[in-house]
């Protein structure tokens, strides 16, 4: 009979299909909704009185008229208070009461109530929500928890002319946010956009100014290298691991309890396919590697680019290892140490950490406020989650109490070769069970246990170096180096090592959430090119900055007096005018004593020129003498009003109210400034140092649509291959058939966007015997997702008119 339905109302009774199954774990919602109250009250009354008949009995003697309306008004009340992720998680207090309307499941199998009380949980799937009781209007679906709705889908299929796009639009100007549903944190807590083969989502609706964000797998499926958008699913839909995965039943319960988080009381961040899939395969692997009886010691390398939202996804993953119970119920890891090599505490990874809310106990940051001997107390002590440098552990490594029996999860954040160091080496010291290390060494040796010397020098770096059982390392970088790749790689049969999972630089640009820093790169040789035109064609104009610029290649000069001006006017011509009048610069050098160089150039320049709308600032780490004066950064550094400007208040001053920041050796890492648009390098960079201090500019915000990189001394070439392998671009090659018969049918397949085989495939699909069954459409879709692919990769190449990812 093959395919014959292929509506978006099927679409719909396929995904439905699914959640109510005994996998999905789901049923047919027959609950009436109260659009007022934005509940299906009779469930969650249901709820109440089956799970705490006791509360609910003193509930309706404390409320004799009507309790069920007063119940709702009073859950309402919470929810208008606290939010309904919060009411979610931890119930609602009503005249002392405390009243629960989620229960979650346990962490381990001690609990026998908790495990009862997780089976008593209603969650239902409801089509064609009527939300309203002023409109007719419907959302196509969505899931509620003992009545509470709780997440909703706009569905939309490719076969009759539509995708998410439309799903986008329908949400920003068909769904009015007054509604209770749609208050932001009152009921739904996301709210998804979905075809055939993508997936949108966000937390907040706010008209058009809604911000929806991909939930893509990635066009090679999640934690593999590749681009936006999904792989080709032989088994239904591309996008069925949202319904099959994601929203599977306790899938999403688990979301609600331990990932779903409220930022500063007014963001709800709800994590992106990525980070969902790297934090769960890691428990997983842990749960069968390494939470035994047994336990063996494991290193993961986690490589996401930028923009990846890694401080969530260590936050994330933090929470989970340390609540992680082994088989006898016990925690596998005494304390999670998130551990950084910048001296100074990541601020906002200090404030992501601290701010989740979970209940899990104890967790303390060693930040500038506390010293090395808070962190030994802390480890002492078994605080579950401590956030420190990797600076702090060369002071106290023999101090920490025997580490025998006890195991660790160390949190590498930015890991690189720094990891091969002295600190790092302190650190397996101080964490390290000696006894067990000691017995695998006397073993090697062929010596009896008490024949060796725990004391010995030699024998003390012997236990430093390498893996150890009670330690498991979780590395998470953008750049991994070959020697981060040996040490915290999985090691393939190959002898090579591999990354345990990629959010690559590709699907981060190609997802938007940075921007591709490498459209607008020039040498300034290409730029000088640029600005001769301007002389030998009288037709195009010339800006104050390109005459300037020929005049430097003219004279050819060597000084920093003449670069200085040309930073000035492309600040002035370029960079001031961007990001909506916020753009920023950040000049690249050499060393600290061209950085102070650059610094009094430019304000030479600056007040030669009389120019009032350019503020420059200078970071250099230590003093630095020049001409029988010493400099440093905050001597130099100072205010309108006179003030000098302290080292750790540079980058807020940068944000606030300067637009240049001249740079030796500090915030090529690390730093995180969405403004930067415009940077001037000369330097000689090469390899990860290259894309580490190109990639400052990649940071996305409102605004923001490119940047600008003017190198004097770095070669395209050089930076091009210095981003290709973390770029990591595939192509796919697609042989063109030139026997075929007819000259229309030659011409399309001149194009290679489809084959034989995608025939074949397809035909089969269609005209296949027997009666269509809820995953023949989407079989289908996964059929034509490559050949669409091809296509929309055929229009890209044609628009951008280059067959090479990178422009320079």
């Amino acid at each position: 009979m093959g395919i014959t339905v292929t509506t978006e109302k099927q679409f719909e009774s396929d995904i439905e299909a699914f959640l109510i199954s005994a996998e999905g774990g789901y049923t047919k919602g027959n609950g009436t909704y109260n659009s007022k109250l934005g509940l299906y009250q009779d469930k969650l009354i249901s709820f109440i009185q089956r799970t705490q008949p006791r509360e609910w009995a003193a509930f309706e003697r404390q409320n004799d008229i009507d309790p069920v309306r007063k119940f709702c008004v009073a859950f309402n009340n919470a929810c208008d208070m606290d939010g309904v992720l919060h009411v979610l998680r931890n119930g609602f207090k009503h005249r002392g009461t405390t009243f629960k309307v989620c229960y979650f499941k346990p962490e381990s199998a001690l609990n026998d109530t908790a495990g009862i009380q997780y089976a008593e949980n209603e969650v239902e799937c409801y089509r064609q929500w009527h939300y309203s009781a002023d409109t007719k209007k419907s959302v196509d679906m969505v899931l509620a928890v003992n009545g509470i709705p709780v997440f909703a889908f706009e569905l939309k299929n490719q076969y009759t002319g539509q995708n998410v796009d439309h799903a986008k639009t329908q949400w920003m100007y068909d769904r009015d946010s007054r509604e209770i549903c749609f208050q932001f944190n009152k009921r739904i807590l996301a709210y998804f956009c979905v075809d055939h083969t993508e997936v949108w989502m966000t937390t907040r609706l706010a008209g058009k100014d809604t911000y929806f964000l991909p939930f893509n797998q990635g066009s090679n499926g999640a934690g593999s290298d590749g681009g936006a958008g999904n792989p080709p699913n032989p088994n239904g839909y591309p996008t069925a691991y949202l319904w099959e995965n994601v929203f599977q039943k306790d899938s999403m319960l688990d979301i609600i309890q331990k990932f779903i988080n409220l930022q500063r009381k007014k963001t709800l961040i709800f994590p992106r396919y990525h980070q969902l899939d790297v934090v769960r395969k890691l428990i997983a692997d842990v749960r069968i590697n390494g939470a035994g009886k047994n336990y063996r010691g494991k290193n993961y390398l986690i490589q996401h680019s930028a923009g990846s939202g890694k401080s969530n996804s260590i936050a994330w993953t933090a929470y989970r290892l340390a609540s992680l119970f082994n088989e006898n119920n016990k925690p596998v890891f005494s304390s999670v140490m998130v551990v950084t090599d910048r001296t100074v505490l990541d601020t906002q990874l200090q404030e992501t950490i601290a701010g989740f809310d979970h209940k899990l106990g104890a967790i303390e940051t060693i930040g500038e406020d506390k010293n090395s001997q808070d962190l030994k107390n802390a480890i002492n002590d078994g605080v579950r989650i401590i956030v420190t440098t990797l600076q702090k552990f060369p002071v106290i490594y023999t101090e920490v109490d025997r580490a025998n029996g006890r195991c660790f999860a160390v949190i590498v954040d930015e890991a690189h070769s720094s990891q091969t160091g002295s600190s790092a080496l302190k650190l397996k010291t101080a964490l390290a069970d000696t006894e067990e290390a000691l017995r695998e060494y006397a073993e090697r040796e062929g010596l009896a246990e008490e024949e060796v010397d725990s004391e010995d020098r030699l024998v003390k770096e012997m236990i430093a170096q390498g893996k150890h059982k009670n330690l498991s390392f979780f590395a998470f970088t953008a750049t991994p180096k070959a020697t981060t790749l040996e040490m915290f790689g999985q090691e393939q049969e190959d002898g090579s090592f591999h990354p345990f999972h990629v959010y690559s630089m590709r699907q981060a640009i190609e997802e938007k959430f940075i921007l591709d820093v490498l459209q607008n790169y020039m040498t300034y040789n290409t730029c000088f090119r640029i600005a001769k035109t301007m002389v030998d064609n009288p037709d195009v104009p010339s800006s104050r900055a390109a005459k300037v610029i020929r005049k430097y290649q003219e004279l050819h000069p060597y000084n920093i007096s003449q670069k200085s001006q040309v930073i000035v006017e492309t600040f002035r011509d370029t960079t001031r005018h961007k990001i909506d009048g916020k753009g920023k610069m950040m000049v690249i050098t050499s060393s600290r004593l061209a950085a102070v160089r650059y610094y009094h150039e430019t304000k030479r320049y600056i007040e030669e020129k009389k120019y009032d709308d350019v503020d420059i600032l200078v970071a250099f780490s230590g003093a630095i003498d020049d001409k029988g004066e010493e400099y440093t950064e905050s001597k130099l550094n100072v205010r309108k009003d006179g003030s000098h400007i302290s080292e750790n208040q540079t980058k807020a001053e940068f944000h606030d109210n300067f637009n240049v920041l001249i740079v030796a050796e500090k915030y090529q890492t690390g730093f995180d400034e969405p403004l930067l648009h415009t940077m001037i390098v000369d330097k000689k960079l090469k390899n990860v140092k290259a894309v580490q201090t190109l990639s400052r500019l990649n940071r996305t915000c409102e605004g923001k649509t490119d940047t600008f990189i003017l190198d004097f001394v770095n070669k395209a070439e050089e930076i091009k291959d210095a981003f290709q392998p973390f770029y990591q671009e595939t192509f796919l090659q697609e042989e063109v058939n030139a026997d075929l018969l007819y000259q229309t049918q030659r011409e399309l397949r001149a194009y290679g966007i489809y084959s034989d085989e995608d025939i074949e495939a397809f035909t089969n699909e269609y005209y296949k015997k027997g009666r269509q069954d809820d995953r023949a459409v989407g079989r289908m879709s996964s059929i034509l997702l490559p050949v669409s692919n091809r296509y929309k990769k055929k229009r890209r190449t044609k628009d951008t008119n280059s067959a090479d990812r990178f422009v320079i």
